[in-house]
């Protein structure tokens, strides 16, 4: 992974080699690209319920495990209505 320097303090989505996808605000990392975030929530999509937002609080995510990380912008975060949105869930990457 390039430079994460960008992204800390700010608010980002991770998602996960087994299909998870975690928003936080990146409290730092290290050269193994491991992240912390802090005040995260995990995003639960699902067919039948919308998104459920679990509460994690401070995270570790282990830099191996990450497929992507994005910059979230928190305005157009907090407008959308995620118990509307029907998604099926990603399925873990298989090697």
């Amino acid at each position: 992974m390039s430079s994460l320097q960008g992204y800390v303090d700010r608010r980002v989505l991770l998602i996960l080699q087994d299909g998870r996808a975690i928003v936080g605000v990146m409290a730092g990392f290290d050269q193994k690209s491991n992240v912390v975030l802090s005040d995260s929530k995990e995003r639960v999509y699902s067919m039948e319920e919308g998104v459920e937002e679990i509460p994690l609080g401070l995270y570790l995510v282990k830099g191996d495990m990450i497929i992507l990380i994005g910059e979230l912008d928190e305005t157009l975060d907090q407008a959308v209505d995620l118990s509307s949105i029907r998604a099926e869930p990603l399925p873990p990457i298989r090697y």
